[in-house]
């Protein structure tokens, strides 16, 4: 079981803000929390999040082999040398919950309904924040800008350094969450 202090919001409100997930401290880490709504349906944004076709829109690197508790994603390095790593879901709610490994951390993506759509909340349950962390948080940050163009049906091209715009700000809210 998971218990969360409060959320601190470490950026000043700027018009960005919206985008940047929250940082915050509990008993097993530092939680990073991506929050997007949809106008959307739920079946619409989970399928997105579940279908392979559509998956990989977002997140190349994802294949989902086997959908349910227990059940495997096959990360694709494509770098060349054909590596794959096997992924386990450690969570699993039909049309609501997926969670994932994610090296020694965990992702966790929740999708409810929303006024007239969707929240989709993903989480990245961080055991040990290191030099990488701010990059990580980064590339999710741009992972769910495709995701989002997805649900929305409007593809949108970023420049494969997209990521470099928001290292900054994550790295300042990473120095931020460890003083």
């Amino acid at each position: 079981m998971f218990y969360f202090y409060p959320k601190i919001q470490l950026l000043p409100n700027k018009e960005e803000n919206f985008l940047i997930a929250s940082l915050y401290k509990s008993e097993n880490g530092t939680i990073a929390e991506y929050d997007r709504i949809f106008s959307s349906s739920q079946e619409e944004v989970w399928d997105v999040l579940t279908n392979n076709e559509k998956l990989k829109l977002w997140m190349h690197h994802l294949e989902i082999t086997n959908l349910g508790k227990g059940g495997h994603i096959k990360f694709h390095f494509h770098d060349g040398s054909g590596n794959v790593e096997d992924i386990t879901i450690t969570d699993f709610e039909e049309g609501r919950v997926l969670a994932f490994e994610w090296g020694n951390d965990i992702v966790r993506f929740a999708i409810q309904p929303k006024n007239k759509g969707t929240q989709l909340i993903m989480k990245q349950i961080i055991s040990e924040i290191t030099d990488h962390t701010p990059k990580d948080l980064a590339g999710w940050h741009v992972c769910l800008l495709h995701f989002s163009d997805v649900v929305n049906k409007q593809f949108i091209h970023y420049p494969e350094n997209e990521w470099e715009k928001w290292y900054e700000k994550y790295k300042e809210q990473v120095e931020k969450i460890m003083s």
